[in-house]
Formats: structure tokens, sequence, C-alpha cells
């Protein structure tokens, strides 16, 4: 009988600022959407740990014993691991409780499948006893086990672009479809498709309702499709909730459960006072480009084709690769786009905590034209000293300058 292959695992570079938040604060949250590997990295950095216990709240016996004591659960001493607090709301007043008695770092972990800071009910439980760190579905780095250097070389014009590994539309379809969430990378394409499937039906059925009441649990995937649908595009709510035949206010709190579970982001409009003609919603793009392609109904092939809605799709999966990179980049930075009201449009503007300014443009064509270049061009003009560089990533092969500052890279520049 042939042996079975162990699943493989994966980095998580996310593990030091983990490690780091630890050594320092009470109470350490690793949160993000179910499924990314959240309860992995956690039982393995508490493993090996003197005196460190860890619980899940999946458990039904577990839970079961947390709503009825609460305050006996989380006694003890040693570092406790918690494995999806949102399931039990409860603990988070006696865990505030004991770490103000005990003001020392590295008392607790805890696990969440949805951001505790907007949950009305959890937000100022802990206010200023915790940090937080997110885990994303896992980046192209991670996949091969080295960091991307990506925004380093965004944000130093000195720095050398590699060439890159050549990609053609196909291949970064492939890569696209394939998404990020650990599991289904380790299944066929078709077996994808039924996970996917089990993870939306579960989220719908079951996860939601950890998070608030929902009056109509059946319009979530309904929802978070036609999310998928307008991925990439301005956020207008009210369009939104005319398709999916929802109250304004209703989709409204049903999208802010979407983004509270990590399962929609918001791409937030940059903020400048160099037009007074810029525009100031947020684009919505889904956490993982193959939860998206699948919800879409596309796989690599359908990706590929000239009516595939590619774009979009592509342009969320660089999204949600730089979203990745800022957790372990070097220096603080945070992703918006632009859009004014004559039609210029960057699809990634890169604001570093030092004001400077880099922006990427993406492109779903193997050829690229110095019209790609026009809303960087626009950037850079206005920014002056303050741009670092410009970058359209096409599926080509080829490094290529456009002007001072600006470049055409392969997509696999993205994490080369």
């Amino acid at each position: 009988m042939a042996r079975r292959r162990a699943p493989r695992h994966f980095p998580r570079f996310a593990a030091d600022a983990v490690v780091r938040s630890l050594a320092d604060t009470r109470v350490v949250v690793l949160q993000g959407a179910r499924q990314v590997g959240k309860s992995s990295l956690a039982a393995r950095l508490l493993r090996g740990r003197r005196g460190a216990r860890w619980v899940t709240l999946d458990d039904p016996d577990v839970l079961a014993a947390a709503q009825a004591d609460p305050v006996s659960f989380v006694s003890g001493g040693g570092l406790l691991g918690i494995d999806e607090i949102q399931r039990a709301p409860e603990l988070l007043l006696p865990i505030k409780a004991r770490v103000d008695r005990d003001p020392r770092p590295g008392q607790f972990l805890l696990t969440g499948s949805a951001h505790l800071l907007l949950l009305p009910r959890l937000a100022d439980t802990l206010a200023g006893r915790l940090e937080i760190v997110e885990l994303w579905p896992l980046s192209q780095g991670e996949l091969r086990g080295r960091r991307e250097p990506f925004l380093q070389r965004l944000l130093d014009p000195t720095a050398p672009w590699p060439p890159g590994a050549p990609l053609d539309v196909r291949g970064v379809a492939a890569l696209a479809a394939a998404g990020g969430f650990p599991e289904p990378r380790r299944r066929t394409p078709a077996r994808r498709a039924s996970w996917f499937d089990a993870y939306v039906r579960s989220f719908a059925q079951r996860d939601v309702r950890d998070l608030a009441e929902i009056e109509h649990p059946g319009r979530v995937r309904a929802l978070l499709t036609l999310l998928a649908a307008r991925t990439g595009s301005p956020l207008n709510t009210d369009d939104l909730a005319r398709d999916a035949r929802l109250a304004p206010s209703t989709a409204r709190r049903y999208l802010a459960i979407l983004e509270a579970a990590y399962l929609v982001t918001r791409l937030p409009a940059w903020s400048t006072n160099l037009s007074q003609r810029v525009a100031t919603s947020p684009k919505c793009h889904l956490v993982d480009s193959g939860l998206c392609a699948h919800l879409l109904g596309l796989d690599a092939g359908g990706l590929s084709t000239p009516t595939g809605n590619h774009g979009p799709v592509l342009e969320t999966f660089a999204v949600q690769e730089l979203r990745r990179q800022l957790g372990w980049a070097q220096r603080r930075a945070s992703l918006h786009h632009l859009r004014t009201k004559d039609g210029v449009e960057v699809d990634i503007v890169v604001e570093w905590s030092d004001s400077r300014v880099g922006g990427v443009e993406v492109k779903a064509g193997a050829t690229v034209t110095g019209a790609d270049f026009r809303g960087l061009r626009w950037l850079r003009e206005r920014l002056g000293d303050r741009f670092t560089r410009g970058v359209v990533l096409y599926a080509g092969n080829h490094v290529l300058p456009f002007g001072p500052g600006l470049w055409a890279l392969p997509f696999s520049a993205l994490w080369s």
C-alpha cells in the first residue's frame, strides 16, 4: 500500500509579529478569515512554551465550559491560547479583569475569525490591552518559502528590479484562480471548487451567527457573489442593496459583517489636497482571488479569456498580495486607490508612514504602452520628490523602463 504524503506546511511570515507582540503585550489577537491557518500557527507558537495551554472553542464541550464559568476558564498562570474567541464573547470581561490585576505581557493568545474591534459588543472590552496581528491567506512568497521584497524595492528608487519568472496570461490566471487559502492549495482544481462551495455554505449557515443576528442568512451568499462581480470597483451600497433585494440599511449591515469576517476588504480612496477633483468612494475587493473566481464560476481557463472578467480578479490578486506583504514589510505603509473625476486612475497607491508614495497599475494583457502609465505620471508630476516609483504589472516577460521612476514589470516581480 502506498504511503500517504503528509500535508505540506507553509511558512507564515506573520509569526514573527506574534512573537514580538507576546513579548510586551498582555493580550495578542491573531485574527483573519476562517481557514487561513490561524489555529495551526497559534498552536505551533504555543508548542514548547513552558506552562502554555491551548483550547479551541470549536469543540462543543470546551465551548460549553467556557460559557458556564468564564471566570474559572481563564484563571490560572501561564500563557493561555484560546481559538475562535468570537464564539464566547463572555470570556473577554474575565480576561480584562485578569490582565488588569496582573499586567505581565504574554498572558493570552487569542484567535478570531472576525475583527474584534469591528464587533460592537466586543470593541471596547480590551481596548489598550491588546495588539492585533492579522493573518491573511497565503502570499505567493509564503507558498515559495521566501519573503517578498517588492514593497522595499518600490520605496527605493535605486533598487534593481529582478528579471522575474516568465508568466503568460494563463499562468497569472492560474495563480489567481488558486488563491491563497492553505487547504484548497493542496487540492486539484475540481476538488478546490468543492472546498470553496463548502466554505461559503458553512459561513452563510453557521459562522455568520457568531457575529450578528441575520434576518436573511440565505442572502449572505448572494451578497458575497454580487461583491465578487464588483471586485475592484468603487463601492455603491445603494446599487448593491437593490441587486441583493435588501433594504440599503440591511445591505450596509451585512457588508459590515462580511468585512468583520475578513471576507471583504475596502481599498480607501487616496486622500490628497493635490486636486479637488478626486473621487472619495472606496473600492471593494474580496479577500482572496481564488474565492472571488469561484463565486464567479471561473477557473484559470475562464479567467484567461478576454470576456473572463480577468482584469478585476487580477487586480484583486495584486491588491491582496500587497496587503499580505504589509504584515512583514520593513516600513509601515497603507494601501489606497486613486480615481479623479477626469478619469485618471491608479489601481494601488502605496503611502508609507513618512509620506512617500508609490503606485502600482495592474494590466491583464501581455503588452504595455505609454498610455498605461497615465495615472502614474499624474502622481509623479504632482508629488515631486515624494514619489518613489510607479509600476505597471503585466503578463509579460521583460523589465522595461518607461521614463524616470516608471517601470513595466512581469507579475512575478510581486514575489521574485
